[in-house]
């Protein structure tokens, strides 16, 4: 890191005012190619792309078990898989979709690309560390996978991983011990990536860019490293323990030793709650970047967003055991009121989005729609999540398919928004467009398919319709409902397919998309698509949040934004 800090010691003023990054930056990158590039490069926009395909890979895989089990529940008495089957592909579909998708692709993929760009630096704060981080994670998709085959099968007994389901009486084999060296292997990764992205945040900023110069998604970013710090040493510390209780007869979670089974639930979901914001948070940001872009207009209440965030989060450490309530094992009212407090800051940023748009001159590019269809349906969710947080609801739904219809609309949310993200920055990491044409089409499946698969989860589950089984009573309306749900399920595997065509059709019809296609404001889109090695050739003066914005429309500074970039704006205005 000392290399990096004194990068930024050598910076020089060019020709605009702007800070030129080292003269000599011009030249050409030596280094490895082809193949050996990627296995050997600590250069972060190298790792993030790694990062991005491998986890993109995992969102297929984990989306064809989906397929499979809504296939299952098309009809009450399907055979199509057995029960051990069933249990397996659910508790697959959610590890990979939760340990292997959301989180690495949004603060290891994207972040890792972004983060240094839009902060001036040249790269990660520790770069040998980042693609430690990367090997770690990689190596835990393949521990995942390769469970698939062992003798016995993977794990099934829940992505949650209860005990006593996870003893080795109840859960004999090698399935469910490469399941725990999985997690370990992308926990140890996921901790590694939040040492990077703080270190990187508070020690390698551009000159001129402040804490509250930075942007949403880089707040976020930062705010999600410290919560990864905090969480998921928990988590790692409780795969420990299961470990040995399996194989070293530790008994800390068998009562028959003397152990207690609800300290695993304490300690998953101490660090299950906080892990729920760390995959929203930097989707939060990617779309708190898009709006603006495409409204035409600065983000509503920058300052409002911020701390916003920082409430989230802290609200977030302290209501893991709503996810109990029906233990009887936990105090409802104080963890209830945490519950529901913490949808007033999410509700701040919903409204500033809303704000965002309102009477602005808005695109309705693929990236746009991808924004709006995520703030819509991480609403949805976010409102039927007030619902389970009063414990008489929560009682009545527990063990239904309302939750896993309410789970499933905020996490097919992320998967929306990552999809923003995808459209919206994807010109600034390939340097061509993906195709719009194919783009909108993608958007209206997923989106429209994921309405149609979760809303008749919502009903069923009033209906008292149990989660986690393969089969259920042959009542004619839960079999309507189930077939609905399935067809929203296909729906989403459709779209899926519209992204992979995207890709084909792009890569052989290249468009070329210039360094800043959308007319952005981050500091990421000053230059060039793709960026040279060390990120900049030279650096526009950082006097708002907004500097490319600034720097290519010195008529419209950055007034206006929030009285911390006021004055400097007028300051730009006489330059």
């Amino acid at each position: 890191m000392t290399d990096l800090i004194e990068r930024h010691d050598i910076e020089q003023f060019d020709d605009h005012g702007g800070h030129e990054t080292n003269p000599h930056d011009d030249h050409e990158h030596h280094g490895p190619s082809g193949l050996l590039k990627w296995l050997t490069s600590t250069d972060h926009k190298v790792i993030g792309i790694n990062y991005t395909v491998t986890s993109i890979v995992m969102l297929v895989v984990g989306g064809a078990l989906a397929e499979i089990i809504r296939a299952q529940l098309v009809s009450p008495t399907s055979t199509l898989v057995s029960f051990a089957q069933y249990n397996q592909l659910f508790t697959m579909h959610g590890s990979i979709m939760i340990y292997l998708f959301a989180g690495p692709f949004a603060f290891a993929g994207l972040a890792n690309y972004l983060v240094p760009l839009q902060v001036g630096a040249p790269d990660m704060a520790f770069p040998r560390l980042n693609a430690l981080s990367y090997w770690l994670y990689l190596s835990g998709v393949i521990t995942m996978v390769l469970s698939f085959f062992a003798t016995g099968g993977p794990a099934a007994f829940g992505w949650v991983g209860y005990a006593p389901l996870t003893s080795a009486v109840n859960a004999p084999g090698v399935g469910p011990d490469l399941w725990i060296g999985a997690l370990l292997l992308t926990g140890f990764s996921a901790i590694f990536s939040g040492v990077n992205l703080v270190a990187t945040i508070f020690y390698l900023r551009a000159p001129g860019m402040t804490l509250f110069r930075m942007p949403i998604f880089t707040w976020n970013m930062l705010v999600t490293g410290i919560l990864i710090l905090l969480a998921f040493p928990v988590l790692t510390a409780a795969l420990v323990m299961l470990y040995c209780d399996r194989h070293f007869g530790t008994h800390i979670f068998e009562v028959q030793g003397g152990g207690v089974p609800l300290l695993w639930q304490h300690m998953f979901w101490f660090w299950g709650h906080p892990e729920v914001y760390i995959l929203a948070l930097p989707f939060f940001g990617m779309v708190s970047e898009v709006i603006p872009v495409f409204s035409k207009k600065p983000m509503f209440g920058y300052k409002g967003m911020v701390f916003a965030t920082l409430t989230i989060a802290a609200l977030s450490l302290g209501v893991w055991a709503h996810h109990m309530f029906t233990s009887g094992a936990v105090l409802l009212p104080f963890f209830s009121i945490m519950s529901l407090l913490i949808a007033v800051p999410t509700g701040i940023k919903i409204f500033n989005w809303i704000g965002t748009m309102w009477k602005g001159q808005i695109q309705y590019t693929s990236a746009m729609l991808f924004s709006i269809g995520f703030v819509i349906t991480f609403l949805i969710g976010g409102i039927t999540g007030i619902f389970l947080a009063s414990p008489p609801l929560d009682f009545f739904t527990h063990d239904t398919y309302f939750v896993v219809a309410h789970f499933h609309s905020v996490v097919m949310a992320l998967v929306i928004g990552a999809m923003a993200g995808i459209y919206f920055w994807g010109p600034k990491i390939t340097g061509y467009k993906l195709h719009e044409g194919w783009g909108k089409a993608q958007f209206w499946f997923l989106f429209l398919g994921t309405q149609v698969f979760t809303f008749p989860g919502y009903w069923l589950g009033l209906k008292g319709m149990a989660r986690r089984m393969a089969v259920y009573p042959n009542n004619p309306s839960w079999q309507t409902l189930n077939d609905w749900s399935t067809v929203g399920a296909i729906m989403i595997g459709i779209s899926t397919l519209f992204l992979i065509i995207n890709f084909i059709v792009s890569w052989r019809k290249p468009i070329p998309a210039g360094d800043n296609p959308w007319d952005a404001s981050g500091l990421e889109w000053f230059t060039s698509s793709p960026p040279p090695h060390h990120n900049f050739l030279s650096l526009p003066p950082i006097r708002s949040e907004r500097p490319t914005w600034d720097y290519h429309h010195p008529e419209h500074p950055a007034l206006g934004h929030g009285d911390h970039v006021s004055g400097h704006a007028e300051e730009k205005v006489s330059n």
